[in-house]
């Protein structure tokens, strides 16, 4: 590492409290080069479960300990973004007693950890369309929303009922309705356009993309906005992700080569 590298990870240190297997992984980053946007499929909550013997339900709040402790994590490292896929639209086909489990966990989820979010300085953003998840839940999501706005610690983005598919589809029609009644030309549509009309507008794109439990694909998340990135992928169940596996994909990620299309 450069001296500037080791300056830097010795002030990140400072605010780790690591294990000796932690700070083996962490002293192999060069915390210059850290991904500045890094997204998570959360999956393994269910097949955790299972392996504990426990109803599938009680994965799922196992989880929510990992999500608060890797958003901890990234706070204290190079690291702006942070985004989980929390439900998918997908997600609506489980029974009905897991999808209400869910949607009262992220209602007491969020109960529980906004004052924490605000004091650590996280500000919270949700993708999606939340439309569908009941007016409570939206209305809790959008005040923690509001009272994080001026937090700059980290951004914490939660894609709720959210669809790559069907976002790229929605701003596809918006821009055609625009076109169709002379508000825009089609000449001015163009990749930037659809970028800041996707529901991730105003975030950048995903660096490093980690998807827990062993499963290799993207499951319909951030189609556009990971064209470029690098995907990691392990076999850790997500309520057993925890800071050694986040360092263990940042360092993969920087054995990486991002050409960008390029040589």
């Amino acid at each position: 590492m450069t001296s500037n590298s080791e300056t830097l990870a010795a002030k990140i240190l400072s605010d780790f409290e690591l294990t000796d297997q932690e700070l083996r992984v962490f002293e192999q980053i060069d915390w210059l080069k850290c991904p500045s946007h890094i997204a998570i499929i959360m999956d393994g909550n269910g097949r955790w479960a299972k392996q504990q013997g426990k109803l599938r339900t009680s994965g799922h709040k196992a989880g929510v300990t990992s999500v608060y402790e890797i958003v901890e994590a990234c706070g204290k490292i190079p690291t702006s973004h942070v985004t989980f896929y929390a439900f998918s639209t997908e997600n609506w086909q489980r029974s009905e007693s897991e999808v209400s489990t869910l949607m009262g966990l992220f209602s007491s989820s969020l109960n529980k950890y906004i004052d924490r979010l605000e004091k650590d300085g996280v500000k919270l953003k949700v993708l999606g369309d939340l439309s569908r998840m009941g007016p409570k839940i939206q209305q809790e999501f959008r005040e923690a929303e509001l009272r994080t706005s001026s937090n700059s610690k980290i951004c914490m983005t939660l894609a709720l009922n959210y669809s790559g598919r069907a976002d790229i589809t929605r701003v596809a029609r918006e821009l055609a309705k625009k076109a169709s009644n002379d508000e825009i030309d089609l000449t001015d549509i163009s990749e930037e356009t659809i970028s800041n009309s996707l529901y991730s507008a105003g975030i950048p794109d995903p660096d490093l993309l980690i998807r827990t439990s062993g499963e290799l694909r993207i499951s319909n998340f951030l189609l556009w906005e990971l064209a470029y990135s690098e995907l990691y992928f392990t076999d850790i169940h997500w309520p057993e992700f925890r800071k050694q596996h986040l360092f263990e994909a940042i360092y993969d990620f920087q054995q990486r080569n991002r050409r960008f299309g390029g040589n």
